[in-house]
């Protein structure tokens, strides 16, 4: 079978180049080994969304109390938790069956591997190989979760993030290792549901790739609600040998034994680039990415790659915007490459964190003479009536020119209003003009204007 355009992944960068490939005429396929969605839709951005949502209701119950509200007798339903996850993510899963078919892509179940001639050879379940052939192939294969030497998954007691979304039974203790936003999101879901969690962060600050003072704000919300936070630390091994883990953890202090019932090993992800054919066809990698140009063309004429596989942020909102980019200029029209440096990232624990653009560290670092703005949400009258007064908003600003350097948040809801940031920056808006934008009130959201005016001396509710 022939097609203009056969895509080797149906996550959330394979499934929006389909679509849009669809939208501009070309005949597109899709080959995809699991479910439709991919990771981020099935194990990761919307099922770990609903288990947080569960573990936010809870934490409401539990505080009732604070709202007026008199709440007896609420307890964990740890298996209808799961199942409301696994239900979410299918239905998710069938409405992009819908959009397939709405768009008329095909949808081929099975395992892609590139062959020479621009084909790609399918095996499906049953052992069963076909071989289709496309003008154009976009390699989208995602990643998956990167296993420590010393640190070895064996999907039931050390477990990767699938895992720690479909487990049995909850776990009492937990060891976590590693604290970027997998980590921490599970941290929050699992403490908040009554299992006692210890994060190990090999680096000095949790959600290391934040602002400083976004991770010490989060590091001290967490130790507030319970969970241990061990950072300079590294785990050097773990006993299996008894019913309860004995995780040995070295710190700066010395070696310590900590005792769990899981550890969920959260130390990033590795590109999925084994056994599709790259090797077979020549396409260029290095340090496990696919190399490409601003438009995603592989050495190889008519090859692509988008999304986790290639140089860049892991994040699916990242994979989206590639694929679009990807199709339109394979179509023959004339997009924009990436900004790279605007693309928002956002933590889904309780407190949010959003940021886009330089941390001050990074921003006196390249040079810059900076304005600093920071607004409390314990001075917000928003948050104050919804009872989440933790974090608060920074923004930096280019002292000369005022750019918009970098915003960064931390606190309820904060990743709803990071686009605010995202769109400013890509206007080239200045400070001044955030101040003169009237924002709403009462509101969350105000504390941005509210930050942009701290740093010119203008706050007006500090």
């Amino acid at each position: 079978m022939n097609y203009d355009l056969i895509i080797i992944g149906s996550g959330p960068g394979g499934y929006v180049a389909a679509i849009r490939a669809s939208q501009l005429g070309l005949k597109v396929a899709v080959v995809e080994r699991e479910e439709l969605g991919g990771v981020c839709l099935n194990w990761g951005c919307i099922p770990t969304k609903a288990l947080l949502k569960s573990a936010q209701v809870f934490d409401y119950l539990n505080h009732a109390a604070d709202y007026g509200i008199k709440v007896q007798g609420a307890e964990v339903d740890f298996d209808a938790m799961i199942k409301r996850s696994r239900g979410v993510a299918e239905g998710m899963s069938k409405g992009i069956q819908f959009l397939f078919k709405k768009n008329k892509i095909d949808a081929i179940i099975g395992t892609g591997k590139l062959t020479k001639d621009k084909k790609v050879s399918v095996t499906a379940a049953d052992g069963k190989t076909t071989v289709y052939e496309a003008k154009n192939i976009i390699v989208a294969t995602g990643t998956r979760s990167r296993e420590l030497p010393n640190l070895k998954q064996d999907g039931k007691r050390i477990i990767g993030y699938r895992e720690a979304m479909t487990m049995q039974k909850q776990p009492k203790t937990m060891v976590v290792v590693g604290s970027g936003a997998i980590g921490v999101e599970f941290a929050y879901f699992y403490n908040s549901i009554g299992t006692k969690v210890t994060i190990v962060e090999y680096l000095p600050n949790i959600v290391p790739i934040e602002d400083e003072e976004v991770s010490k704000q989060l590091e001290r919300s967490f130790k507030k609600s319970g969970i241990s936070v061990m950072t300079d630390s590294s785990v050097e091994s773990v006993d299996t040998s008894s019913a309860t883990l004995k995780v040995k953890v070295k710190t700066k202090k010395g070696e310590e034994i900590i005792e769990a019932d899981v550890v969920l090993s959260a130390v990033g992800v590795i590109a999925n680039l084994e056994n599709i054919g790259l090797e077979d066809v020549g396409v260029k990698t290095d340090k496990g990415k696919i190399t490409v140009d601003d438009f995603y063309a592989t050495n190889i004429k008519g090859i692509y790659a988008i999304g986790d596989v290639v140089k860049g942020p892991s994040l699916a909102h990242v994979a989206s915007a590639e694929g679009i980019i990807c199709v339109e200029k394979i179509a023959g029209h004339h997009p924009t490459p990436l900004n790279y440096g605007n693309i928002p990232g956002c933590t889904y624990s309780s407190p949010e964190i959003a940021s886009v653009g330089l941390t001050e560290k990074a921003a006196k670092e390249a040079g810059y003479e900076v304005k600093i703005g920071k607004f409390p949400f314990s001075a917000s009258g928003k948050a104050s009536a919804a009872g989440n007064k933790d974090g608060f908003v920074k923004v930096i600003f280019d002292a000369k020119y005022g750019e918009w350097l970098g915003c960064h948040m931390i606190g309820a809801n904060v990743t709803e209003m990071i686009a605010e940031a995202v769109v400013a920056r890509n206007l080239e808006t200045t400070g001044h003009e955030i101040i003169k934008s009237v924002h709403p009130h009462p509101t969350m959201s105000e504390a941005i204007m509210e930050a942009a005016a701290a740093a010119y001396g203008e706050v007006i509710h500090l």
